[in-house]
């Protein structure tokens, strides 16, 4: 099937300038007409806007400068070439014209021959950067929006090369992730990750993190490169992230179990700072842009170490931000390829003053008070106090 022609839009005021252009075009292009400003407006924010405006620019009421100004500021019109075709002059009001968002400058009376080349040039250069946008979208899917800006704007160049930067590393995994998996139907655990996974991206991109990759259900994220608002607002940026991400979990957990989902994901988190080798690795024809290091690998040995619904940050975190989040104090680690006695801080989230969550080998306690009736808060405090008599040294 022939693609469609495209659609201009002639604007004048006077019908003999119209039939003039027309009589230029019609064999090539969709032509329509506007004899004012306003009428002009209105088709271009119709539901068949025209591909390409050729605007007169003296005009009663409303100029042809002005209905320029106002298809530019429109976010609906903003991407219509415009093209002044004016009997004016003076080189100022080609200026002006330019000023206000036109893409090239017709004097009259018109020369055919100019006019359809033109009118073709520009045609073709917004459709070309309709397809690189187009482009860019798709291929931004498989990037960070933080690398995929900087490659568009050539601040990042996609050659093999890296740098040290001080970066702050986040890795989150998922709680009993091999059980989900042999536990839900297979349409059940697609839902599950996507609507999951969908919501963790939403809010990496919304702290500005640079998403690294997926490993199998874990995420890995970093804050410090490309962009970097300094050391101690990547970390806070990066603490933000996690918090929201844990509150997030926790938003979707009613929507999870209302498809039968018993068991809803919870997730741990990791988190180190320090300096890391960051940028493009691989060879000139498969590149790879990711973090190495040592508070890459501490990260990664923090999160399992992390309570299932908490936060874990090393010691050059924890410094960072201290002043900003709650911390307590963990007991030292030891972690696979590191020192014995590895310190760190788990944060103490926002809701942690209303509910009591703990998990671990031996131990699940999950109250929130606000859930319970009088009668069940009386028996469970009483069994609480039970079993701490029994617990204490």
């Amino acid at each position: 099937m022939p693609d469609k022609p495209a659609s201009i839009l002639v604007v004048d005021d006077a019908p003999d300038n119209i039939a003039i252009l027309a009589n230029a075009l019609t064999e090539l292009y969709r032509v329509r007409a506007a004899t004012s400003g306003a009428k002009a407006l209105r088709m271009c924010q119709g539901d068949d806007p025209p591909d390409l405006v050729l605007l007169d620019a003296v005009m009663p009421e409303l100029d042809g400068f002005e209905v320029c100004r106002q298809l530019k500021s429109d976010p609906r019109t903003a991407d219509i070439p415009v093209i002044f075709v004016t009997g004016l002059r003076d080189s100022s009001d080609e200026q002006r014209g330019f000023g206000a968002g036109a893409v090239d400058f017709i004097r009259k009376p018109i020369s055919v021959h100019i006019v359809r080349q033109r009118v073709a040039v520009h045609l073709e250069l917004a459709r070309s950067r309709r397809d690189l946008q187009t482009l860019n979208r798709r291929f931004s899917r498989y990037l960070s929006p933080e690398l995929a800006q900087s490659l568009t704007s050539g601040s990042l160049r996609a050659e093999v090369g890296n740098r040290r930067k001080k970066l702050t590393v986040f890795f989150s995994d998922i709680v009993d992730f091999t059980q989900q998996t042999e536990a839900l139907a297979p349409e059940d655990m697609t839902f599950l990750l996507n609507s999951y996974f969908g919501a963790m991206a939403d809010i990496v991109a919304e702290h500005h993190g640079t998403f690294d990759k997926y490993i199998g259900d874990a995420l890995m994220v970093f804050f410090g490169d490309p962009h970097s608002a300094g050391p101690q607002e990547d970390a806070r940026a990066c603490m933000a992230m996690a918090i929201a991400m844990q509150r997030r979990v926790t938003e979707l957990r009613p929507t999870w179990l209302s498809r039968g989902i018993a068991s809803p994901l919870r997730i741990r988190i990791g988190i180190a700072t320090g300096y890391c080798t960051v940028g493009n690795f691989g060879s000139p024809h498969k590149l790879e842009y990711t973090a190495m290091g040592g508070p890459v690998n501490l990260a990664a040995r923090l999160e399992p170490k992390s309570d299932p619904g908490g936060v874990l940050v090393s010691e050059a975190t924890y410094a960072l931000v201290r002043d900003d989040f709650p911390f307590v104090p963990a007991a030292p680690m030891t972690l696979k390829g590191l020192p014995a006695g590895v310190g760190g801080y788990r944060i103490v989230l926002p809701d942690a003053a209303d509910s009591l969550v703990h998990d671990s080998v031996g131990a699940s306690i999950r109250i929130s008070p606000d859930d319970l009736d009088s009668d069940l808060r009386a028996t469970l405090a009483h069994t609480l106090r039970r079993f701490a008599e029994r617990l204490a040294p």
